[in-house]
């Protein structure tokens, strides 16, 4: 049984004492003596010159302190993108410029124009009407296709063309895909959508910018899942402020699943103004601006091809894929659709030859970057639905021919054709898990029932496999990173024994206030309640990359468990000096010191105190005190992988589904708090058929934004979603980090869209309708019945 309070317990979230008392502090709690409120002004347009400006009328309005537009921002820089892609020609990417505030033309609807500041925020509204804006509308170009043909209008005028870059992977793979493919016994292909999304955390984002005149200080504080690496962009190559003179504070963030990585242009715009007018500046985003402001998720459209030799073996796989990029490159945007996607394009399955393809687009849109999963959703969703078709076009179960694609556990390590290498895992195992959990050997009596009913049932599988932890650095820079991708943390014991943590990683609702203060406690054998967890300020945290890719434990902790073991090493010096024995012989177990073989102990609080009372020290060999720093910069990803099943009940007569069951089957190797990990992957699982069933960010033909807030843009609700079966249980610790973890945080929007695509199409087949073969996400009943009809 696990310690109480250590690795392996369920230990409740201390954090949400505060959040379920209304005590958390978010960014709009932040409230600064004599701030002033800025409201940003939109383009209402998708794409049009910018001809003029003016601000008379609005800057003689009650309370107006300044109007801003781009000629006020000289010497500000643009959006720094964090990642370069080279194309499969050996050419680097297109990559515009990113204007805090639209210079010369508007590229989509949202874009900022302006922004009026002034002493409340309903004065900068009311002003904000009053700005003569004079833009000539131009064609805006939406659809990705379109976007690259001949003549198609260019979003931005110093390009070539609308095409950022073409990149294959792996090229030298692609002469013998298409020979396998030419020789291939079966072909299956499938066209596809993978739609886009808006995250929608729980908390818009915020940002408020002070500065200190006496001192020359700016701080931001803004809802961010990375304060090192925004102060880091804006400060180097935005507003060129040193980073001793810039303090960058996320405090409590409600939310992000990646929206909340990037820098953005409010963000910058706070930080300028404050300086400008010395005084604090705040922004807070409405929702509707959210909508188009906040960067989107996914929006690919692909073709995807597999050859199968004669007894079913995979032995090809290559995929066509258009990337929409927006009108701007998102922080990490090209990596996505790339290295994050391209790399999981082998799946569970030990196909020997594939060839990626993507080509990412610049549109008239509002910009896309990652969203919870990042790339493997989409390479996850491509993959399963084809696996799904092939099983039905050669009529063999779903199940047994992923069985006997699968790789298997003594394969691993496993280099796979694209790239990455495979520690561990056991993919049979974890569909056996899925299988007996979900009981699917009952599934043809519950598809009579409905049928009786008559309602269509049926039952989707998938199996995913995602890289976590991204990682290493000098690997990703090779890629086309422009930062590392390590981990920080500083353990700070003090005198009487509690300890505090200095984590690089943020927290955003994933519970490390907890799990950090648990993996603390079992290494040292104290009480988690005695370790504080600090994280979010640039100025009393050491340079980390923060939170996303569910890299919180497995690089984040990681490079906590490298400062402890620092710390242990430290301290079993002292202890040994004071029980005059060999720090070699010194053992600790449940917070105590002792020599190993005797009777002879000291208590951890014995030690750190003499680490700072020396009186009886080891002083010539030791300096007082105990902290310690680490980095930690991860030699490979993680792998966690797993089955997911999916049942359904499709109504023949309104195309309506009903999700009426849902397990999860997941290997996320060793687990610090299952009761976490299981809220993450019901989370994941929401968004994931929140996709599949009801979501979908829709532009028409002009560039206007369809569904710009919650009236149009159908979030799950408790209703849309089962009861969920959750396990665990599957373990294949990952083999590279000290804690034996995989990540967990971003499995149930990888693997769900799939399986319940998977699900509605064998409800379909299982009533006869087998000329309906794929139904594009949201499968919405409209969708449904116009498929069926």
């Amino acid at each position: 049984m696990p310690k109480d309070g250590g690795i392996g317990a369920s230990t409740k979230r201390r954090e949400d004492v505060r959040f379920l008392t209304g005590k958390g502090r978010y960014t709009d709690d932040i409230n600064i003596r004599g701030q002033a409120y800025a409201h940003f002004v939109r383009s209402d347009m998708a794409h049009g010159i910018l001809n003029s400006i003016d601000t008379a009328a609005a800057e003689a309005m009650p309370g107006v302190i300044k109007v801003f537009t781009a000629a006020d921002l000289a010497g500000v820089g643009g959006i720094p993108t964090g990642w370069q892609v080279t194309d499969r020609h050996g050419k680097p990417m297109q990559e515009p410029k990113h204007p805090v505030l639209a210079e010369g033309k508007v590229r989509h609807v949202g874009d900022p124009i302006a922004v009026v500041v002034a002493e409340t925020l309903d004065q900068a509204r009311d002003a904000a009407e009053m700005l003569d804006i004079d833009i000539t509308e131009l064609p805006a170009v939406v659809d990705m296709r379109a976007a690259l043909a001949e003549g198609a209008p260019k979003v931005h005028d110093d390009l070539t063309s609308n095409l950022c870059y073409d990149w294959g992977f792996v090229e030298e793979n692609k002469a013998a895909v298409d020979a396998a493919f030419a020789s291939a016994a079966h072909v299956v292909s499938l066209d596809l959508v993978n739609n886009r999304l808006v995250a929608n955390p729980m908390e818009p984002r915020v940002a408020v910018g002070d500065f200190e005149d006496h001192s020359g200080n700016s701080t931001l504080y803004t809802t961010s899942q990375n304060p090192h690496v925004i102060r880091l962009l804006m400060g180097a190559f935005v507003l060129g402020i040193p980073e001793s003179k810039l303090r960058v504070v996320a405090p409590d963030v409600g939310g992000g699943f990646g929206s909340k990585i990037y820098h953005y242009a409010e963000e910058a715009f706070v930080t300028f103004a404050a300086k400008q007018l010395k005084r604090p500046v705040k922004w807070t985003s409405t929702r509707s601006e959210a909508f188009m402001s906040d960067a989107h998720g996914r929006d690919h459209v692909t073709k995807i091809e597999l050859a199968l030799d004669a007894d079913h073996n995979f032995t090809a796989l290559r995929t066509d894929t258009y990337a929409n990029m927006g009108a701007y490159l998102s922080t990490f945007a090209p990596c996505i659709p790339t290295w994050l996607h391209g790399t999981l394009m082998a799946g569970n399955y030990k196909t020997p030859l594939i060839y990626v393809n993507v080509k990412a687009v610049f549109t008239n849109t509002v910009p896309v970057d990652a969203y919870r999963g990042a790339g493997r959703p989409e390479a996850t969703f491509q993959l399963e639905r084809l696996v799904d078709k092939a099983a039905r076009q050669l009529g063999v179960s779903p199940v047994e021919l992923r069985r006997k694609n699968f790789i298997k556990p003594d394969q691993f390590p496993y280099q796979t054709p694209v790239a990455v290498v495979y520690d561990t895992g056991n993919y049979d195992a974890t569909m056996d898990k899925l299988l007996e959990l979900s009981d699917h050997a009952g599934f043809a009596a519950r598809r009579a029932e409905s049928a009786a009913r008559g309602k269509w049932r049926g039952f989707g599988v998938a199996s995913y496999i995602e890289a976590c932890g991204i990682a290493p650095s000098n690997l990703v820079g090779q890629l086309g990173a422009r930062a590392g991708l390590y981990e920080s943390a500083t353990v700070r014991v003090n005198a009487t024994g509690s300890i505090t943590i200095f984590t690089g990683s943020h927290s955003h609702g994933q519970g490390h206030e907890t799990t950090f203060a648990q993996v603390v406690s079992e290494m040292i054998g104290i009480d988690a309640g005695q370790v504080e967890i600090v994280h979010g300020d640039t100025s009393n945290t050491p340079m980390g990359m923060g939170t996303y890719g569910s890299r919180s434990l497995a690089v984040g902790g990681s490079a906590m468990v490298k400062a402890l073991n620092k710390v242990i090493n430290k301290a079993k010096k002292i202890a040994g000096h004071l029980l005059e024995a060999s720090d070699e012989d010194i053992v600790l177990k449940d917070g105590k010191f002792t020599v190993a073989g005797t009777d002879k102990s000291v208590d951890w609080s014995g030690v750190t105190l003499a680490a700072y009372v020396p009186h009886n020290y080891p002083l010539d060999s030791l300096e007082p005190g105990l902290e310690e720093t680490a980095f930690y910069d991860p030699s490979n990803f993680t792998y966690p992988a797993g089955a997911y099943g999916c049942e359904v009940e499709v109504d023949p007569e309104t195309g309506k589904v009903t999700v009426l069951a849902f397990t999860a089957a997941d290997d996320f190797g060793n687990v610090v708090n299952p009761m976490i990990v299981e809220g993450q992957v019901h989370g994941g699982l929401a968004q994931g058929i929140g996709q599949a069933l009801l979501e979908n960010c829709a532009y028409d033909a002009e560039g206007q934004l369809l569904s710009a807030s919650f009236m149009d843009y159908a979030m799950p609700r408790a209703d849309d979603l089962p009861m969920f079966k959750v396990d665990h249980s599957c373990v294949t610790p990952c083999t590279h980090n000290p804690l034996g973890v995989k990540g967990c945080g971003e499995a149930g929007a990888i693997g769900s869209p799939p399986a319940l695509v998977n699900a509605v199409i064998d409800a379909i087949h299982g009533a006869g309708r087998t000329d309906v073969t794929h139904i594009n996400m949201p499968l919405t009943p409209a969708r449904v019945w116009s498929a069926l009809n």
